[in-house]
């Protein structure tokens, strides 16, 4: 396996008022093509801080986030715009699915940029793939938590990514809808041969992946 994904020597702070809270402090890491890796930590250790510093939602204050040997943090916010589009896809904890949108408009809605002649397809292929082809003309509200998570899974594989980061996935869901949201998630990244970082403060789901890595006190530990 090649690698894809590299983080070297991360810092962020966030300034409170007059305080400044330390987050990151020195974050080193490597992900190869095709891996599942989990990272665990409490809440507030900066899981989801790093999961948006890899991603290209937001830049460390030093270090630097390179994908396939390209800096997330040099790009120029068009191009990290485009990389965010096209090359990486974003589940979280709360769905944001669009509620005036229907189910199948909210899976088109990242391929829109794009232009995809085939989306209509591509995206019924997804809805299909994750039980919910009974469902397409369905409005978010209408869903189970549980359903709305796979409508969110459908989404975020629209442009054929590279990479997926899913922040607590199943955090707001019960064990056993959780369970078939994270079958879902594995699946499809086997089938579609994705990268997976997920990030959870859950062992169960932690140990699903190939490896583990734990958040704390700013750094990262095997």
């Amino acid at each position: 396996m090649s690698e894809i994904l590299k983080a070297e020597e991360v810092h962020k702070n966030y300034r409170i008022g007059k305080r400044t809270v330390e987050v990151l402090h020195g974050v080193s890491l490597s992900v190869q093509r095709g891996e599942t890796l989990s990272v665990m930590g409490a809440s507030g250790s900066g899981k989801s801080t790093l999961l948006h510093l890899l991603g290209g939602l937001d830049k460390p204050d030093s270090g630097d986030v390179q994908f396939e040997g390209n800096s997330l943090v040099s790009m120029k916010a068009p191009k990290r715009a485009a990389f965010r589009a096209n090359r990486c896809g974003f589940i979280f904890q709360s769905y944001h699915l669009l509620p005036e949108l229907d189910v199948l408009q909210n899976v088109i809605l990242p391929s829109m940029a794009a232009r995809r002649k085939d989306a209509k397809t591509r995206a019924e292929h997804l809805l299909d793939r994750v039980g919910l082809c009974g469902r397409m003309d369905h409005r978010p509200m209408e869903l189970s938590g549980g359903e709305q998570q796979r409508v969110a899974l459908a989404r975020a594989l629209m442009n054929e990514p590279d990479l997926i980061l899913a922040d607590e996935p199943t955090g707001n869901l019960d064990s056993h809808t959780g369970e078939n949201v994270l079958h879902n998630l594995f699946d499809l990244a086997q089938s579609e041969q994705l990268t997976l970082i997920l990030v959870t403060h859950n062992e169960d789901v932690a140990r699903l992946c190939q490896r583990e890595l734990v958040l704390k006190d700013g750094k990262l530990e095997e």
